[in-house]
């Protein structure tokens, strides 16, 4: 008697779906399953954070401080871990901010008359000011989503997203499609190489006129990120054009931060009860 071979469909079959010819499908797979998730709870647009994932509480940097001085000040590392956990501590204030900000913006955003969830506060999902931001939105009791990316070190999700809005993505490209998507408006906090890839590639797909809409891009702190960047510099040797600097808005409080993005999005975007219709972000022709 033959014995009947079960072979699996191609859908099940994950040495072929996570091989090369399965590639396509993955890719897909990362933009439809957002989409999915985001009809489902009528999120409509976003308002996206972004910043470093080493900032910690001020609570926390705090507690790594006073243990810090406890060390042997004899110790041949003692005066540099003593710097480190007393930067850490005086960057914690982003951490502070940017909980404070998500919070009052969550809280805005909520009291809308409105048939669909909008700007809802939209981060890497990681920790620092990833984590911060969705700590503020669900102080607030509104959703938060947390889009986040497999690396092998420090991004895991954290706790503050709203489960059924939490993506773990492989793809680089199809997260950053995600957080241009459905994004009216940008805060970028302080941060290093992946804030500034995240905020360089808005700040080009404006300037090149790639994303269409009226977007928000607000630099959080002047003082801080002029230390890092030399804007001038990049005007007078003639990288970029004057006019470039109005592609983004420098801000160094909360309430400046708070004011010119519920200003904006107001003055853009306060239609009322729209009709729940998630809009091309992107030309994607």
């Amino acid at each position: 008697m033959s014995k009947h071979v079960s072979i699996p469909k191609a859908f099940q079959n994950e040495e072929f779906l996570n091989g090369t010819d399965g590639r396509i499908l993955r890719i897909i797979s990362e933009y439809l399953q957002p989409q999915s998730k985001f009809r489902k709870h009528k999120i409509m647009d976003t308002i996206v954070f972004f910043g470093s994932a080493r900032l910690k509480s001020k609570r926390e940097s705090r507690a790594v401080y006073n243990k810090t001085k406890k060390l042997n000040p004899k110790s041949e590392k003692f005066a540099k871990k003593l710097r480190e956990a007393q930067s850490m501590l005086d960057m914690s204030r982003y951490y502070e901010d940017a909980v404070e900000l998500s919070r009052r913006l969550t809280e805005w955003s909520i009291n809308l008359e409105t048939n669909a969830n909008r700007f809802i506060v939209c981060t890497g999902g990681g920790p620092g000011v990833m984590e911060a931001a969705n700590k503020g939105a669900k102080q607030a009791g509104g959703y938060s989503v947390g889009l986040n990316i497999s690396i092998p070190f420090e991004q895991y999700i954290n706790k503050y997203v709203t489960p059924d809005l939490s993506f773990e993505f492989h793809y680089f490209f199809m997260r950053k499609f995600w957080f241009a998507y459905l994004s009216k408006a940008f805060i970028i906090f302080p941060g290093g190489f992946g804030t500034m890839d995240e905020c360089f590639e808005i700040l080009t797909l404006v300037q090149t006129d790639k994303i269409k809409k009226k977007l928000l891009v607000v630099v959080y702190d002047e003082k801080y990120w002029k230390t890092v960047f030399n804007f001038d510099v990049l005007v007078k040797k003639g990288m970029i054009s004057e006019s470039d600097l109005k592609l983004f808005n420098f801000c160094s409080s909360v309430d400046e931060v708070f004011d010119k993005v519920v200003n904006h999005l107001l003055k853009h975007y306060s239609k009322g009860k729209e009709p729940l219709v998630i809009e091309p972000a992107l030309d994607l022709k």
